[in-house]
């Protein structure tokens, strides 16, 4: 073995901890890359799979009753490519062993086959036989939430008759691979599932023969999405259509989208942060660990190697950490990756999961981690070859002193000795000082940034579910209905209070910007659902004109006094103008409000409502649930405790999995750098320590030198990290806004207490690794090594 290969061996030896400290930080960079790329790749790619092999539609169109004829003339609209007209309708089931109200939706198949669009993927089972009237597919699911397989039946009341179903298969379905019920923000598998059903049994429970009330429709190449929207609505317009949409607006596809934007904004700034400073951190700790071998470049220069075999010695000194600390994050990502992958895929349902490590993506983290150690490594050691042989042998020359204001002051003239030596040591070597609190500030920011997360999420919940839904019960009905149906809920068991609202989709409109949306009516002053402004305090509904949310108000790009050009999807469809009154802030959903009989004097109606808010009494929920499934024109009982415990469940498994896995990260980095800046001021101070010791200091004395200087800069590091740390969680938290929720940009002093506590544990353990290195420090050996 070469003499090189061999000190190469020995010095990663030697410089184990170091070197797997720097491991650490690598590891920590490439982890976040691999997990972030990935966890998107995988989704993306299932999703791109699905859509292709089960021909997912790309227009959707509901109206209220069209005949079968009316296919032909849609199937003409120049652009479209198939049609499948569908019979779709809202059931209440009943599933055996489970209480709780449940909703579904039954969705017409071709008799005893697959549809020409958005097919069945058939996990178990079959599809319905040709002529049964009796037989379903579910969604898988709603299978698993009740343990269902085929063989098994349900109960359902569909159009106010109850008929009893076999299942005869288990599937998925492109149009429901994020499976929402009406006005949910996130599936109840429990209490919400779709069916599949024959057309011909569909068609006649619901009187639908010969006539359908749902299409669907996917659009030749090249064809223009906008101008077949407009085709359909004016075909559909005579027979109750409520408008075409693209599939940008399908439900399930616009909530995937979201997330998946969600994941894009991930993939991109959190790895970037990570590598970066990782980066830096690599640049710093390499060129640190090769200056202290400053004498050993020049011995080996004075025996003969050139330049060329230098950089070969420590390219593959700083290689094998790279490519061992690489190695390890590429293998914690990609199980990281597969886990978050596993966890999205409970909330949006593909037939497989299509995971791959991408090789551009492993390629760009190996590059960028040995880019910022070799060129740390780069600036040291053409450094220290620049010296002829026999000046780099001797000690670097004292550096000119001169008493610094600190030293001083009247402060500093009260010092002792050991203290007063700190503050020389880093008045003569502010760069070295500077850097190495920057680094642990970086650090820092990663721990406040992974952690502000958590209680942000907390007060967004607190917000929505104790300041804006106040109600306890949520009732839909089927159709609008009169605001008399308020008095028969009042006077239900357990009703302490009920509020009507309604509800009307719109596609609001300003300039070139437009959204589509619903228009919520409400009391002035509801006392269930609060309407907060900018501050969170409660605000009341003008007796005309729109209160928007400010998301929606910044997307549009209105302000108060500014008129939106309404177009009601419902009823008696037309367009209307209407003023903007104000915003609202609310960190959940995208909705405009009115006051109720504005808004039914804008849709020409009586009073009516659309569903009621309930403040119950819980010991009578029971009596109440039953008398509410009685009632024919409800549509959906919904339990607000279930949306909260939904909600916390789904951030929990998802944003808050994925900021704990980066909170992991980030404290191993902090461990990572304090360690290793300890180590280095070790290593560069060993010689100067022990002379102290041999003149006469302590021990003690000497340790306070070494630890005093390593508290100094950390705790100058902490403020610093807070700062860069608040601008890395605005940056995130900017990326991150979306219409589902927008976490509030609220850093609370726990989040700073958590980050300083992180970065003081770190340097607590370091100081006490180092401290059995001072301990056992030996002053000869150490005295020899400058002569």
């Amino acid at each position: 073995m070469a003499p090189l290969h061999r000190k190469l061996l020995r010095d990663l030896a030697h410089l184990k901890g170091q070197a797997a400290a720097i491991g650490v930080v690598i590891a920590a960079g490439v982890m976040v890359l691999i997990l972030a790329v990935t966890t998107l790749d995988a989704i993306s790619l299932s999703k791109a799979r699905f859509y292709d092999s089960h021909h997912f539609a790309q227009v959707f169109a509901d109206l209220k009753r069209a005949p079968e004829g009316v296919a032909g003339r849609l199937a003409d609209i120049p652009g479209v490519n198939q049609v499948q007209t569908r019979v779709k309708a809202p059931v209440r089931l009943e599933v055996a062993g489970f209480d709780d109200p449940v909703r579904g939706l039954l969705v017409s198949l071709p008799d005893g086959e697959q549809p020409r669009l958005n097919r069945l993927y058939l996990r178990q089972g079959t599809l319905p036989e040709s002529g049964r009237n009796d037989q379903v597919v579910i969604g898988e699911p709603f299978a698993q939430a009740h343990d269902l397989a085929p063989g098994d039946t349900l109960t359902a009341i569909i159009d106010g008759r109850l008929e009893r179903l076999t299942i005869s298969g288990v599937g998925l379905s492109p149009e429901f691979i994020y499976q929402l019920g009406p006005a949910d923000l996130l599936p109840d598998y429990a209490r919400f599932g779709v069916l599949w059903m024959n057309r011909r049994a569909l068609g006649h429970a619901m009187d639908m023969d010969g006539a359908f009330n749902n299409v669907v429709l996917s659009l030749q190449a090249g064809a223009r999405e906008a101008d077949v929207i407009d085709a359909v609505d004016q075909i559909l317009a005579l027979y109750g259509g409520i408008g075409a949409t693209g599939r940008d607006d399908q439900v399930s596809h616009r909530f995937l989208s979201e997330e998946l934007n969600q994941l894009r904004v991930m993939a991109w700034v959190l790895p970037t942060i990570f590598l970066g400073v990782a980066a830096f951190l690599l640049n710093v700790l390499m060129g640190r660990i090769i200056r202290t071998q400053r004498q050993q470049v020049a011995l080996l220069k004075a025996f003969g190697y050139g330049h060329l075999d230098l950089a070969i010695h420590y390219g593959l000194f700083t290689g094998v950490i790279v490519v061992g600390g690489g190695a390890l994050g590429v293998a914690l990502g990609a199980w990281a990756a597969e886990a978050m992958a596993e966890i999205y895929a409970e909330y949006f349902r593909f037939p497989e999961l299509s995971f791959r490590l991408q090789p551009r993506i492993l390629a760009l983290a190996f590059v960028i981690s040995a880019g910022a150690a070799l060129l740390g490594t780069w600036h040291a050691v053409s450094a220290a070859v620049r010296l002829p042989p026999a000046q780099a042998m001797r000690p670097p020359a004292p550096e000119r002193f001169r008493p610094s204001w600190l030293e001083r002051s009247v402060l500093g003239q009260r010092l002792d000795q050991p203290s007063r030596i700190i503050i020389r040591n880093l008045s003569r070597h502010r760069l070295k000082g500077l850097m190495s609190m920057v680094g642990i500030g970086l650090s820092g920011s990663l721990l406040l940034l992974g952690s502000y997360q958590f209680n942000a999420v907390d007060h967004l919940l607190d917000l929505q579910y104790r300041l804006v839904m106040k109600m306890d019960v949520h009732v839909t009905f089927t159709d609008p209905t009169p605001e008399r149906a308020l008095a028969e809920l009042r006077a239900m068991p357990g009703v302490n209070h009920a509020e009507g609202y309604r509800s009307v989709p719109v596609h609001l409109s300003h300039g070139r910007q437009d959204y589509r949306t619903a228009i919520m009516g409400m009391e002035a002053e509801p006392a269930l659902r609060g309407l907060l402004d900018q501050d969170h305090r409660p605000t009341r509904l003008p007796p005309e004109g729109l209160l928007l949310t400010q998301y929606l108000a910044d997307y549009l790009g209105v302000r108060p006094g500014d008129t939106l050009q309404v177009e009601v999807l419902e009823g008696h469809r037309r367009t209307v103008s209407v003023e903007v009154a104000g915003t609202v802030d609310e960190p959940i959903g995208v909705s405009a409000y009115m006051e109720r009989r504005a808004l039914n004097r804008l849709m020409g109606e009586g009073p009516a409502i659309s569903g009621v808010w309930l403040l119950t009494d819980t010991a009578h929920e029971t009596d109440l649930f039953d008398r509410l499934w009685e009632a024919p024109r409800v549509a959906g009982i919904g339990q607000i405790d279930d949306v909260e415990r939904q909600f916390r469940e789904y951030i929990g498994d998802t944003v808050l999995v994925m900021m704990g896995i980066l909170l992991l990260m980030a404290g191993s980095i902090t461990f990572a750098v304090v360690y290793n800046n300890a180590r280095i001021a070790f290593a560069e101070r060993a010689r100067e320590l022990a002379t102290l010791r041999v003149l006469g200091f302590s021990r003690g004395e000497v340790s306070w030198i070494l630890i005093g200087e390593i508290a100094v800069i950390t705790l100058a590091a902490i403020p610093l990290g807070w700062l860069v740390g608040t601008g890395f969680a605005y940056l995130l938290n900017e990326a991150m806004t979306m219409d589902m929720y927008r976490v509030p940009m609220i850093i609370t002093p726990r989040s700073y207490a958590f980050s300083a506590g992180g970065v003081l544990l770190a340097s607590v353990l370091s100081l006490l690794l180092i401290a059995r290195r001072l301990r056992e420090l030996d002053m000869v050996s150490a005295l020899k090594t400058a002569e």
